[in-house]
């Protein structure tokens, strides 16, 4: 299992901050909508069924595989302190069985196709996902479906499962560049549900019981809050009976599907600290110097895409050829920006020597004092555009990458948006735009996550750096 954040419903390409904009779900109930059709006969469609279970499909004529998500829209965002972790430990327990199925038998009969089956915990949602030969996606979504309504969670399950998850919390832990970005997460957001982790903490881990666990898969993984989205050689109506036949008598009310997050549980107008330190015995001491950031539905976030890519966002960027290339001081420097419901995060990542920490760290805050000033040329505005555009491209090419952009575009955005349209987007930022968001966003207060062999007197020092 593995967790992930991120939130771009645009696949794991370069245009990872580029979203689609918000907006409210098309169709009457059981009407399915053409969202997009391409001119090689790709279609993308959208059908609400009744209970408020959403599917969408895209259909990709020239590949012989599928892959199948289904989304709930529940993550570590949703927890209190003390179900810290529910949500991750609750996605590993739905591989231990169903009512009909063991989880030998689950694995097995994915095994016999030769096909991939996973699932990944965000900080706003759970996906449960399989990418199989288009002739198996019946399989697909039988077994992702019977893992999703029919968990049984029993409490012999979930102490087997408690000590994976306790070795993956330590795996983290051991891992000084993971270890990082749960600290900046910390020290940026506090004690909300952003600041804490999607593992949770060995703490509450190892208090949590199978009431609790189970709890909130009955409570959370209501039809509402669920998306179904597939992607490949597929067909939406064939899509549309085989989603029918797993979810069964779920598919009936009144209901519709969850409204979109607003993010009325985090209101931060600065960093909650200005840094975070965990004393490691390391030879790279891993930083991360950011600030809040904007949420997913700020119009500005084109223009914030663009800023990010010429800053820290690939080789040829004024971070890494300043820090990097001319003079060698650290193997890897980049920017990266986040988006959430109503908030977000810009942050700037290096790992280096110990020695060499605070001219690392007065580099980038020259830098970005210097782009916040002065904007960026045309030309790194052209490259970064290029950058995205291609990037974006490339990384919608599999199955997969087109599934996920359509379930987070449904669940985080509730529109989708045809990649064309967000080329378009891209293409109309300028130079002046992205010097206002760089006005802003590069002069927010900061704050610094360290992992590595320091003290914490020495932190004064390194945020005077």
């Amino acid at each position: 299992m593995t967790t992930s954040n991120d939130l771009t419903g645009a696949g794991t390409g370069a245009a990872a901050s580029v979203p689609a904009p918000a907006g409210a779900g098309s169709g009457r109930v059981g009407e399915t909508v053409v969202l997009d059709v391409d001119e090689v006969g790709g279609r993308v469609e959208r059908t609400e069924l009744p209970g408020g279970l959403r599917v969408l499909t895209e259909t990709m004529p020239g590949v012989l595989s599928a892959t199948l998500g289904i989304w709930v829209g529940v993550g570590s965002r949703d927890e209190s302190p003390e179900l810290g972790g529910s949500s991750h430990f609750l996605e590993h327990l739905l591989f231990k069985g169903t009512r009909s199925r063991t989880a030998l038998q689950i694995a097995t009969a994915m095994d016999a196709v030769g096909g991939e089956m996973n699932a990944f915990t965000a900080k706003e949602h759970t996906c449960y996902y399989a990418n199989v030969l288009a002739s198996d996606l019946p399989l697909a979504v039988t077994l992702l479906g019977d893992l999703v309504t029919e968990a049984l969670n029993t409490a012999p399950d979930l102490e087997s499962e408690r000590t994976v998850v306790l070795e993956e919390i330590a795996m983290r832990d051991d891992e000084p560049a993971d270890a990082v970005h749960d600290l900046y997460a910390e020290t940026l957001f506090g004690d909300t549900p952003l600041g804490r982790s999607v593992l949770g903490t060995v703490e509450s881990i190892e208090s949590l019981t199978r009431d609790d666990v189970d709890g909130w898969y009955r409570d959370r993984y209501a039809v509402p809050s669920i998306v179904v989205s597939a992607a490949g050689r597929v067909d939406h109506q064939q899509v549309l009976d085989l989603v029918t036949a797993a979810f069964g008598d779920r598919l009936a009310g009144a209901a519709r599907p969850d409204p979109l997050r607003r993010g009325e549980d985090v209101d931060l107008i600065e960093p909650a600290r200005p840094s975070g330190l965990i004393h490691r015995r390391t030879e790279q001491t891993h930083l991360l110097l950011g600030s809040l950031g904007m949420g997913r539905l700020d119009e500005r976030r084109y223009a914030a895409a663009v800023l990010d890519a010429a800053v820290g966002g690939g080789m040829s960027s004024r971070l890494f050829q300043e820090i990097r290339e001319k003079r060698g001081l650290v193997y890897s420097v980049g920017s990266s920006l986040t988006h959430y419901a109503g908030t977000g995060s810009f942050s700037v990542y290096a790992g280096c020597s110990p020695k060499r920490v605070p001219e690392v760290l007065r580099l980038v805050r020259a830098g970005l004092s210097e782009v916040a000033v002065d904007g960026l040329t045309a030309e790194e505005v052209a490259r970064a555009r290029g950058q995205l555009k291609g990037g974006m491209v490339l990384g919608l090419e599999d199955t997969g990458s087109r599934m996920s952009r359509l379930g987070k575009s449904e669940l985080s955005y509730g529109e989708y948006l045809p990649v064309r349209t967000v080329l378009d987007r891209l293409d109309g930022v300028d130079e002046q735009q992205v010097r206002a968001v760089a006005a802003d966003l590069l002069t927010r207060p900061t704050c610094l996550a360290v992992v590595g062999p320091y003290r914490e007197r020495d932190l004064d020092r390194l945020l005077a750096a």
